[in-house]
């Protein structure tokens, strides 16, 4: 081997040295910014949670700086009443029995806009709000509708002492609704074959892609009718005689709020301020309503963050089609 063929040699060599080293340097660099990101993002998870934790903890304080002057609570009942959403009935419940215990509460206000939901979820809130005139018989509850409250929702204005409407505002809807499918014909037309298995000659009840059974088709109705019954019960208990003896108030129907005051649905025409100023007699209004702290929410924001992070890596790496 040359002289000139060795140098060659030594210097392709100390080239690749050189290429490595700074492959290893660059590397390094990135793997601290990595680092660094992760500890920023780390440090900032903490610091919420650091704010989380004194916001929860400062929360007693803030309903003591109500004041001692006399108020009126106001629980709002509003968007669909069902288990998982935020008006359900033990968010709904835990904010009168706040309200109630409250000392300085003069009346409770409940702020109806919905459409209903969950018949379950609003007799819960019917019951307690009657439990809760018994045990405060001079606590005045009053309900005061702004835009909607059908149904469900209608079915907990009924146990408050008084209902206030607007004059356009949406009210009744006495009934109760099942829906869905049927889609039997549109598998015949596919040439899709249902084969369904069931231990329970009814256990496919209503199945959207079986035709309808008469007898399944009866019960249902009997089991809606019966819902109904004990809607129209305790629409009848809260309003009393101020009902109008008309047939159609429990057939589903709606009515506009002066309608509703016209057939005894409602009892006047008022809003919250005037409702708390002339009718509770205390202008003042305080929320009551729960609210979801700052850290549950934090927390569910950030797992999902998370979540569309790992997801996206998923896809990228081929993992996830």
């Amino acid at each position: 081997m040359t002289d000139s063929s060795i140098k060659d040699s030594d210097s392709s060599k100390v080239a690749w040295e050189r290429e490595v080293l700074e492959k290893l340097a660059l590397e390094g660099i990135a793997e601290q910014r990595r680092a660094r990101r992760w500890s920023i993002f780390f440090k900032f998870l903490f610091f919420a949670y650091l704010l989380g934790v004194t916001l929860t903890a400062l929360k007693p304080m803030s309903k003591r700086l109500i004041g001692d002057k006399q108020h009126t609570a106001a629980v709002d009942v509003s968007g669909i009443i069902v288990e998982k959403a935020p008006g359900n009935a033990s968010n709904l419940i835990k904010g009168l029995r706040q309200a109630a215990d409250n000392q300085q509460t003069k009346g409770i206000l409940l702020r109806m806009n919905s459409p209903g939901g969950s018949p379950v979820q609003a007799a819960y809130v019917y019951e307690a709000i009657r439990r809760l005139k018994q045990e405060k018989p001079d606590l005045p509850v009053i309900a005061v509708v702004s835009d909607v409250c059908a149904s469900g929702c209608y079915y907990i204005a009924a146990a408050a002492d008084k209902i206030y409407v607007n004059p356009a505002s949406i009210v009744g809807s006495i009934g109760v609704i099942m829906n869905g499918f049927g889609f039997v014909e549109t598998l015949h037309k596919l040439g899709v074959e249902r084969r369904l298995l069931t231990a329970g000659e009814h256990k496919a009840l209503l199945d959207p892609f079986s035709p309808v059974k008469p007898e399944e088709k009866a019960h249902v109705q009997r089991l809606l009718r019966e819902i109904h019954q004990q809607f129209i019960a305790a629409v009848k208990q809260g309003r009393g005689k101020r009902l109008k003896n008309d047939p159609k108030l429990f057939s589903g129907l709606i009515w506009t709020g002066s309608k509703s005051v016209e057939l005894g649905l409602a009892d006047g025409i008022g809003d919250d301020r005037s409702v708390a100023k002339e009718v509770i007699g205390a202008e003042k209004i305080v929320n009551f309503t729960p609210q979801e702290n700052f850290f549950d929410r934090l927390s569910r924001q950030v797992g999902a963050t998370l979540g569309n992070v790992l997801l996206q890596g998923l896809a990228g790496n081929g993992g996830l089609q």
